[in-house]
């Protein structure tokens, strides 16, 4: 029944953010399943940032993105894309409308936490061999243990050659592995508080356990179970140990994505964080034609470390193409104030997971203000820690502008905070957009055990985010 006074009736009074798998459509509930189809088979092959980088150029070059390098001059429907250093990327389809009224940019990162191995990894101790490591992003070291983990990346050797390097994906490659405790001898080890009983120096990965085979006459190894690992990497990749410190080799999990739930209605797999955001921001971009505003779509590096280095969002060189844009847009030649104009006139998502609640670990969540799994992206006003600390804040004129726009294309959303105010916090690279006076929002996909080896979300709110991600692009 209506309210009397204000006429309004509960539903709109209320916010009440329902689970979308209650009432969905089979035409709904199909196009969700075949995103989700779609989606796991990209994560599957894009575990590091640079296979989703590289994948990603491969699928927009097929639809006619082209390097912007190539192109002197940009006209609406135009497609261009730079990658940035092989392990970022950054596309655009051009507008109808002057850029001088501002871009529409989604913005997500493409990095995932792990372990990375160290300049000088190979060691052998009591006849077995290991990778030293040394961990990336914020992780709880205990997880990575007894897990089945493969070898990604690259490595150069002395004559400039680059070696890419992917082991432990294919079913008859062999994975890698970190020991544990057995419980029998535990018992000082499960004494010790959960971030210490793992030492990060005790991350080291099991790669190799049988001696060299040594030809007549001659010399013998003082370690021949570390010599025997290095000749199966020269004979495989011409490289010597030295060369290792050129390498940027990840160690990922090697389990693939898969349905979780008798209903299958929720993903587990490796790097939700951020690559369920980056992946419909990407769709979400190759989909366009000609839209009414110049669409960008960022996918970044080094956002699980602060977002630094020439890769990370803080780096000039996704400047350097948004500049580009705008110069050749034009005629050819680029004002900075203008420059900074178009920037500040621009709107940006920015597009990073959020937590969702869990029943299990209720006390960290003040639920009122959380997010829940199945219920659609999540629109965070601000992130930080504590006091607000280290946050960007979108105004009140933005949020009402995206929640009008998703109202009107029957896109669900839902709000709130990480968690309590005192429990902990984190961020996003929305803050390093903010400085340039874009008006930036995060709007992201709720995940179970984030930064886990094994993360979880839900087919549905991948795909409402999906369709929320495009309605941003081509309304805003």
């Amino acid at each position: 029944m209506a309210n009397k006074k204000s006429g309004k009736s509960k539903k709109e009074l209320f916010a009440e953010y329902p689970n979308l798998y209650d009432g969905i459509s089979k035409g709904d509930y199909d196009a969700c399943m075949a995103f989700a189809e779609d989606y796991k088979s990209f994560l599957d092959k894009s575990k590091t940032e640079r296979e989703f980088t590289a994948n990603s150029i491969e699928a927009a070059t097929a639809l006619g993105f082209k390097d912007i390098e190539s192109k002197k001059s940009l006209k609406a429907g135009d497609k261009v894309f730079a990658s940035i250093k092989d392990k970022g990327l950054i596309l655009a389809v051009i507008g109808k409308k002057p850029v001088s009224e501002g871009l529409n940019i989604l913005g997500a990162h493409i990095d995932s936490p792990r372990l990375d191995l160290k300049p000088n990894p190979v060691f052998e101790d009591n006849e077995t061999v290991y990778f030293k490591t040394h961990y990336y992003g914020g992780i709880k070291k205990y997880q990575w243990m007894t897990l089945p983990l493969a070898l990604h990346g690259v490595i150069y050797t002395s004559d400039g050659v680059k070696h890419t390097v992917s082991i432990g994906e294919d079913e008859s490659d062999p994975v890698f592995y970190i020991t544990d405790l057995l419980p029998h001898l535990g018992g000082d080890q499960m004494n010790k508080r959960a971030g210490d009983f793992i030492p990060a120096e005790d991350l080291n990965i099991v790669v190799g356990g049988m001696p060299i085979k040594k030809k007549k006459g001659e010399d013998s190894y003082s370690e021949p179970y570390k010599a025997a690992v290095l000749k199966f990497l020269n004979d495989k990749y011409g490289i010597v140990e030295k060369d290792f410190v050129t390498g940027e080799l990840e160690v990922v999990p090697a389990a693939k994505a898969r349905d979780i739930g008798f209903d299958r209605a929720y993903i587990g797999g490796y790097g939700h964080d951020d690559k369920v955001c980056a992946y419909p921001a990407l769709m979400a971009l190759l989909e366009q034609e000609k839209p009414d505003k110049t669409c960008v779509t960022m996918l970044t590096d080094k956002e699980e470390i602060g977002s630094y280095a020439n890769s990370g969002a803080q780096s000039v060189l996704y400047e350097n193409f948004l500049m580009e844009i705008v110069a050749k847009c034009g005629n050819g030649s680029l004002d900075m104030l203008s420059y900074r104009k178009v920037i500040a006139a621009s709107k940006m998502l920015s597009t990073d997971v959020t937590t969702a609640y869990d029943p299990k670990y209720a006390s960290v969540y003040e639920k009122r203000n959380t997010a829940f799994m199945s219920h659609g992206l999540k629109l965070e006003k601000y992130t930080g820690a504590r006091g607000k600390s280290g946050t960007n804040e979108a105004t009140g004129d933005f949020v009402a502008e995206i929640t009008r726009v998703f109202e009107a294309n029957s896109i669900p959303w839902q709000t709130g905070e990480l968690g309590k105010i005192d429990a902990g916090g984190g961020g996003t690279i929305s803050a390093y957009m903010a400085k340039y006076g874009m008006s930036v929002i995060d709007a992201g996909v709720p995940v179970w055990s984030m930064h886990a080896p094994y993360e979880v979300i839900s087919k549905i709110d991948l795909y409402y985010t999906y369709l929320a991600y495009k309605a941003f692009i081509e309304n805003i």
